[in-house]
């Protein structure tokens, strides 16, 4: 059995800063699996870290060195989850968090981040138009390296040890499976997350035979076409139009070196459209009682598109990783159900009416 922090950054005990990230449960899939003839579905929650994303991981790595250092504040950029997840684990460690917030991204996050006493700056068109998206990482670096501090996105380009906190997930996984795993389907935007995943698979046990694939939106296909195709590098592209927060990320970060590694697994790249994704994220809640955001379920759609090529066998282990929690996007929730009950009142005599309907 492996201890969490003998995998992150060397840090002393005082500096370690932990609020219950990190081993999260592994379950099996009782509906999806089974009615895709699939007998070994698995979902990672990550979604149940203390700030509802796996992002946790890579706040805890990184703020525990800011504590070493003894710096007096940090600097970051997010689309919701490592803002959210920074400003908690500074929060914690009594550190300033600024967080310049890309464009677009959902209110309920940046909420969450101004709770946790976190200082936000949503720059127009971050996140969306590349050009921009690469003049705030450039000026940004800069200024973290300036302070002799890495710019804590999570990708290894810029932050390479939060990203060691996000190898866990991999090893945890091959701890919860003996190590037999045949598949780990993960959501990317920048890469980070599948690189990790394909890193700690190889770091764990270099002759596991475990495949990567990495998954992204039509709409921000810089990595997981250029799998797919059997090319070297991953492609920026001018704008990102998916409608999914969380993986909107025109430029390439570490997608090239996930490209790499996905492919040294065995992994594929795989597209996936935004509307079947949002109908996965209605499938999970309703049919799994796992209540995910839009990107946690970019995964599961993945793995119905890798399972309509016949990438997988159905008698394999195969995980899905579920990043985010459905509280973290709530506009998504909005526009799928009908407005609640508390619209249309009953009296007594039509509740009774009702109720005698139900069984």
């Amino acid at each position: 059995m492996w201890h969490y922090a003998n995998f992150l950054p060397p840090v002393d005990h005082i500096s370690r800063i932990t609020i219950g990230e990190g081993q999260t449960p592994l379950v099996r899939s009782r509906y999806i699996g089974p009615s895709l003839g699939l007998s070994n579905l698995f979902f990672k929650l990550e979604s149940l870290n203390p700030t509802g994303s796996y992002k946790d991981r890579f706040a805890a790595a990184f703020v525990s060195g800011l504590r070493q250092k003894k710096s007096s504040f940090c600097v970051a950029t997010s689309s919701g989850n490592t803002g959210a997840a920074l400003a908690a684990y500074c929060g914690a460690a009594q550190i300033e968090c600024y967080i310049i917030v890309v464009d677009g991204a959902p209110e309920a996050k940046l909420q969450q981040m101004q709770f946790y006493g976190g200082k936000i700056l949503v720059v127009k068109d971050f996140g969306l138009d590349t050009a921009v998206t690469n003049q705030v990482f450039e000026t940004l670096e800069k200024f973290t390296a300036t302070n002799n501090i890495s710019l804590p996105i999570s990708a290894y380009r810029y932050c390479a040890e939060g990203m060691l906190g996000v190898q866990t997930i991999a090893y945890e996984i091959s701890d919860d499976l003996n190590g037999k795993i045949d598949h780990i389907f993960s959501p990317a935007g920048g890469g980070g997350l599948a690189l990790a995943m394909a890193k700690g698979m190889i770091t764990y046990n270099s002759k596991a035979e475990c495949k990567v694939h990495c998954v992204q939106p039509v709409g921000n296909n810089t990595i997981a076409g250029p799998l797919a195709d059997g090319l070297d590098f991953a492609q920026e592209i001018p704008a990102s139009t998916t409608s999914i927060s969380g993986v909107q990320v025109p430029g390439i970060l570490d997608g090239t070196e996930t490209i790499h590694f996905c492919r040294q697994t065995g992994g594929t790249g795989i597209l996936v459209d935004d509307n079947k994704v949002l109908e996965m994220q209605q499938l999970l809640a309703a049919k799994e009682g796992i209540f995910c955001e839009p990107a946690a379920a970019i995964s599961v759609r993945g793995l119905v598109e890798a399972l309509n090529k016949n990438l997988v066998q159905k008698n394999e282990n195969i995980v899905c990783l579920i990043t985010g929690s459905g509280f973290k996007d709530m506009k998504s929730v909005e526009k799928a159900v009908a407005p609640t009950t508390t619209d249309k009142k009953y009296n007594v005599n039509q509740f009774l009416e009702i109720l005698a309907t139900i069984g």
